[in-house]
């Protein structure tokens, strides 16, 4: 959705506890031909474990230089929290929010990174890409 926010100013925030790439909206980036970087961070993004189900806590990080579209970050934070309930592996939910949110609004270079909080005395990282960062 693009510049007809369903979520931002509406007075009601609805959240839902399946990934749903539909919540995600976008709107017009007001400086398309000038290269700059737009960074997220959270920690309040968790998923259950595949396996036994025990809750994993992420720090995500998403940075981004956006083309046409700029992700607007309420329905962002609502997409994110749509994970809670979801069982899957950190490198999976990394891979499929770089995929949506790519979809979403076409950036020229985007960036997740996702920090599992230790469970069991290790931590995990993971780091997916998607495009060429011509800001380096």
């Amino acid at each position: 959705m693009t510049d007809n926010f369903g979520q931002l100013g509406s007075g009601e925030t609805k959240y839902e506890y399946q990934v749903n790439p539909e919540l995600l909206e976008t709107f017009t980036n007001p400086y398309p031909d000038r290269p700059y970087k737009v960074t997220f961070t959270t920690q309040e993004v968790t998923s259950l474990c595949p396996i036994t189900g025990q809750p994993d806590f992420y720090r995500i990080t998403i940075r981004y230089i956006p083309a046409r579209h700029c992700l607007e970050s309420k329905s962002l934070k609502l997409y994110l929290f749509s994970f809670r309930q979801s069982g899957m592996f950190a490198e999976t939910m990394a891979n499929r929010i770089l995929d949506d949110l790519v979809q979403v609004c076409g950036p020229r270079w985007m960036q997740v990174e996702s920090v599992m909080n230790p469970r069991g005395g290790i931590g995990l990282t993971v780091v997916v890409e998607h495009g060429v960062d011509d800001l380096v």
